[in-house]
């Protein structure tokens, strides 16, 4: 009798597990079938809207499920978009400044509500009329809540021989008479590239380090990100560097190849291919690859951290979703739609339009990036790169990462 039990039992446990294995192995359809679907609305899209050359990729887990490499990197050179392309980033690199200050917090190098100005004591001269600038705190600068204008140019970009954007500290300490508080800070969201400038200053300031080497031996080198850089591109990845191009009424035209971000590099220096990009991602989502060399970059409860909600965030008017809400956290920006929460961040200039989601429940993210500003006359030259980029990014919120939370499910 108890040896027909056993048997019973086994026997119950066997059909369990291969009812389980039969739902796994179809789910692995489903996903199969929604990439490839997927894989020609993208390439279509890419024609479409007129984009020179593109990427993206799909990661899940340790493995990169989906990639995609679309059109031209250098028109003049005729070099095709392909694995090693490197892309520039532009605002992503906010994510990697912000990393950065929470390094330096868990270190005990700075509070994150210490007031800005003990660090950088020249923002005395900015016209406040909302209260004492000593009020304003790195918590502020990374939540984009301090109150500062998005541009690091109090004026228009001028002329095509002027810097893109300052090349000197100098230059933005000149600019801070001229540089007001616009509400009270910690008061509201209002998207601020001068104040991820304070932060990468505040980084120097507490280390000693250029920006750009204290990135590269603490968040680079730790993630094997080995072709990831800031502004001009070593001579031997020059072969790799992805031009950038502006399409208006038809007329293509080169943007500025290799451009300085001066300064201002803290807030969108970064140049890096996708295979340093999924490094980065794989970090992010907390793959186990080298747990040890991760915490070493950020501990996991530092960088969830960053991805709880501190202020509301109101886009205006924003197409597609479904009860969509969004949020800043610290630096990175967390959006609930479909059901799930994403954390993510865009990166937009000179030409280049990149982003990144991350699902971290199911452990899955994407990457993507454009080369091609296309745009309308009279408005922002890049608006139809970034319609397209957001037509892209609900078709994989809608189709595609759904079946990961089944997928994550039918694993357990």
């Amino acid at each position: 009798m108890k040896k027909l039990k056993g048997n019973l039992i086994l026997l119950f446990c066997i059909t369990l597990c291969g009812a389980g294995v039969q739902m796994f192995a179809q789910e692995k359809v489903k996903i199969k079938e929604a990439l490839k679907s997927f894989d020609s609305f993208y390439d279509k899209s890419l024609r479409s809207y007129g984009i020179v050359g593109s990427s993206f990729m799909l990661i899940h887990d340790n493995r990169v499920l989906d990639k995609r490499f679309y059109g031209t990197a250098h028109i003049e050179n005729k070099i095709p978009i392909d694995e090693k392309t490197t892309y520039h980033w532009a605002s992503i690199t906010k994510t990697f400044t912000a990393i950065a200050i929470m390094q330096l917090r868990d270190r005990g190098k700075l509070n994150l509500d210490d007031p800005v100005i003990k660090y950088i004591p020249e923002l005395k001269q900015i016209h406040n009329t909302h209260g004492d600038t000593s009020e304003i705190t790195i918590r502020q600068l990374m939540s984009h809540s301090a109150g500062f204008r998005s541009s690091t140019f109090p004026w228009g970009r001028g002329k095509e021989w002027s810097p893109a954007e300052p090349t000197k500290w100098e230059q933005i300490t000149a600019m801070l008479p001229y540089t007001e508080v616009e509400f009270k800070p910690g008061n509201k969201f209002s998207y601020s590239n001068l104040g991820i400038v304070f932060l990468g200053r505040i980084i120097e300031l507490v280390t000693g380090d250029d920006y750009e080497v204290y990135i590269n031996k603490n968040i680079f080198k730790p993630l094997e990100m080995y072709r990831s850089y800031f502004d001009a591109t070593p001579y031997y990845l020059l072969r790799h560097r992805s031009h950038s191009y502006y399409l208006l009424n038809g007329d293509l035209k080169p943007g500025r190849f290799d451009m300085n971000t001066g300064i201002t590099v803290s807030n969108g220096g970064l140049n890096a291919p996708f295979e340093d990009m999924v490094k980065y991602m794989q970090f992010l989502l907390g793959v186990e690859r080298d747990k040890a060399t991760y915490d070493f970059v950020l501990k996991r409860s530092s960088l969830e951290e960053m991805w709880k909600p501190v202020l509301p965030v109101d886009w205006g008017e924003v197409p597609n979703g479904r009860n969509r809400r969004d949020f800043i956290g610290l630096s990175f920006f967390i959006e609930e739609n479909y059901g799930m929460r994403f954390i993510g961040h865009s990166g937009g200039q000179n030409g280049f339009i990149t982003h990144f989601y991350l699902q971290p429940e199911t452990r899955t993210a994407y990457l993507i990036a454009f080369n091609t500003y296309v745009g309308e006359p009279g408005k922002d030259p890049s608006e139809l790169t970034r319609q397209l980029d957001r037509e892209i990014k609900e078709k994989l919120f809608e189709n595609v990462f759904p079946l990961f939370k089944d997928d994550y499910k039918a694993s357990r």
